[in-house]
């Protein structure tokens, strides 16, 4: 097994307090009405705490059905959270976990930015590219900007 670690970042016109409250404690509710084209249900397996399972369920005609995350934990004073995806979407029979590190901070300019580390743990000798870690981030960029934009258009929401 391998791990690789990729850091970016995002920035976002909305004020970092609400960003982590959609993302992190309400997210169950969130995510379907930000992406209702690609996210079916999220269903929240224990109390939220570490360690509790949140599976995303995709509605048809996506690649993947569903995916699990195991929460790792917040800190709502800085502003961040981790899990690990440990089931379904794209982990195929390459890659073990994935597991996401993130804070949202404030932008100098107004708004924020959303620093991520993710370690990719692959399976065996497999040793995944560029170009697959690139495809990877995109996609958790889709979803990110999907919740902004649900924020931008609800400005009620998560305050």
């Amino acid at each position: 097994m391998g791990v690789v670690t990729y850091e970016f970042e995002v920035t976002s016109p909305v004020a970092p307090t609400r960003l982590f409250k959609a993302f992190v404690l309400e997210g169950v509710k969130v995510y379907p009405k930000a992406a209702p084209h690609a996210i079916k249900s999220v269903e929240l397996e224990g109390d939220g705490k570490p360690g509790s399972i949140v599976k995303i369920n995709f509605v048809e005609g996506l690649p993947f059905q569903y995916m699990k995350h195991m929460i790792g934990g917040h800190d709502e004073n800085n502003l961040s959270y981790s899990y690990s995806l440990i089931e379904g979407g794209p982990l195929g029979d390459k890659l073990e976990k994935i597991s996401y590190e993130n804070q949202f901070v404030a932008a100098a300019s107004g708004g924020s930015v959303c620093k991520s580390s993710i370690k990719f743990y692959t399976v065996g000798d497999y040793v995944i590219t560029e170009d697959e870690i690139k495809a990877l981030v995109q996609r958790s960029e889709v979803v990110y900007k999907a919740i902004e934009a649900f924020l931008l258009a609800n400005p009620d929401a998560c305050n």
